[in-house]
């Protein structure tokens, strides 16, 4: 029998945030202030590592793929939410809720691997420093980009394939603002205990373990940049300390969401916020103002920019 063909619903209607006009108020600012400043923020990282040549090293090439991956996961949701906070019927169909599902996952698996590899990255750079040009060669970077998006494409693709198929043929309410697995299951008109299971161990135990993995990974590093008193170690834990920030901003909504017992919780909807719209933010912030290299790469670019344009204006004044 094809549950997919007794699917009654067309579409979904979220419940938002806040019936309230000042909160919404507050959330429209909020959210279109941080998502315009996180599109700039990470555009400019990307912008800025392909275009300065003293950049082209391993550590900013995933850097820069990381910033395209904050540049996705905000536009997959943001968009949509700013675009409903204000409607008294906020709406979207099947199919779109199926694909938001999809790109969330496939984004989120792949940033999970790409926070791996950048951790990696930084145990070869600061454990095996005469190593490091041969172990993260050009090769091994690309090798790890396409890992981490055909793990994000298997992860996302191996929950859905269950999904889709389930009949939905009654309510069509979701307390979000957005469409996820936990509570898009539960609208299901069969028994969907075995379904949210499997998501939880697919998503849920996967980002804590993952995250405990990078955790453990970063602390022994740690332990060795401070049993080594040289001239870079300064530089080199401020490094790790950045990745580790990173790290904690990306797994704490996750782990919440996927492994806390009730995700109809209000709290759960606020974590999400700041997962989709603070956080890529946060990250282009602590990649920017922490890191000495990448600020001197902006101010390069910046003056060439400035250079560009007075040149311009000349031209056009001769």
């Amino acid at each position: 029998m094809d549950g997919a063909n007794q699917s009654m619903v067309s579409e979904f209607v979220f419940l938002g945030l806040s019936n309230s006009w000042e909160t919404q108020l507050v959330l429209f600012v909020f959210s279109s202030m941080f998502y315009v400043a996180s599109m700039l923020g990470n555009s400019f990282i990307v912008l800025t590592v392909a275009w300065d040549s003293h950049l082209h090293s391993p550590m900013y090439f995933l850097l820069a793929n990381l910033s395209f991956i904050d540049l996705s996961v905000s536009s997959v949701i943001t968009p949509k939410m700013i675009y409903d906070i204000f409607r008294k019927r906020k709406v979207i169909s099947f199919g779109g809720c199926i694909a938001q599902i999809f790109f969330i996952h496939v984004i989120g698996g792949t940033e999970m691997v790409l926070l791996i590899a950048m951790a990696f990255d930084r145990y070869v750079a600061i454990c095996k420093p005469l190593h490091y040009l041969t172990v993260m060669s050009q090769k091994m970077c690309i090798l790890l980009l396409g890992a981490s998006w055909v793990i994000g494409l298997i992860h996302s693709v191996i929950q859905l394939v269950f999904v889709v198929k389930l009949p939905f043929c009654g309510p069509n309410v979701l307390d979000s603002f957005y469409c996820d697995l936990p509570r898009f299951i539960k609208l299901a008109c069969v028994d969907t205990y075995i379904l949210e299971f499997m998501v939880t161990a697919n998503s849920g135990f996967i980002s804590l373990g993952s995250f405990f993995i990078l955790i453990i990974s970063y602390i022994f590093i740690l332990i060795t940049v401070w049993k080594h008193s040289s001239s870079g170690s300064s530089k080199a834990l401020s490094t790790l300390l950045t990745h580790i920030m990173v790290v904690i901003l990306f797994f704490g909504p996750c782990i919440f969401a996927y492994t806390w017992p009730q995700p109809t919780s209000q709290l759960d909807n606020y974590f999400a916020i700041f997962d989709v719209v603070l956080t890529p933010f946060l990250n282009s912030v602590i990649y920017t103002f922490r890191n000495k290299d990448m600020k001197m790469a902006m101010r390069r670019i910046c003056s060439q920019l400035f250079v560009f344009r007075r040149i311009s204006e000349i031209i056009k004044v001769l």
